[in-house]
C-alpha cells in the first residue's frame, strides 16, 4: 500500500517562494504519475502539475513559468517550487500517485495548506 507524505507548506508573501515534497513510501509501481493539485475554499479540487516517471511535465496555465515539478525517482519523491507566490495560490495542496497498472491504483496525500498573505 502506497502512502503519500507531504511537507512544506506554510505562509509566504505575494511574490515568494515555497517548496513542497512529496514522498511515497510502501514501494511505488515503476510506471506512475505524479503531481499536485490544489482545493481553494469553495472551489473544486485542480490539477496544479503532474510529472511522469518518464520525466514528461504538464501544468496549469495559471502556474506556468512559476512553479516547477520535479522528482527523485531513486526516492520516490516528487517535488513543487513555487516561486512568484500569489493570492490567489492560497489553497490546501495534495500530492497525488497514479500507478499505471492494471487496474489503476491512485493515492492521495493528507494535504498541506499553502497561504499567500501579506
Amino acid at each position: 500500500q502506497v502512502q503519500l507524505v507531504e511537507s512544506g507548506g506554510g505562509l509566504a508573501q505575494p511574490g515568494g517562494s515555497l517548496r513542497l515534497s512529496c514522498a511515497a513510501s510502501g514501494g511505488i509501481f515503476s510506471r506512475n504519475v505524479m503531481g499536485w493539485y490544489r482545493q481553494a475554499p469553495g472551489k473544486q479540487r485542480e490539477l496544479v502539475a503532474i510529472m511522469t516517471s518518464g520525466d514528461r511535465t504538464n501544468y496549469a496555465n495559471s502556474v506556468k513559468g512559476r512553479f516547477t515539478i520535479s522528482r527523485d525517482s531513486a526516492k520516490n519523491t516528487v517535488y513543487l517550487q513555487m516561486n512568484s507566490l500569489k493570492p490567489e495560490d492560497t489553497a490546501v495542496y495534495y500530492c497525488n500517485a497514479v500507478e499505471l497498472r492494471i487496474p489503476v491504483q491512485n493515492y492521495w496525500g493528507q494535504g498541506t495548506q499553502v497561504t499567500v498573505s501579506s
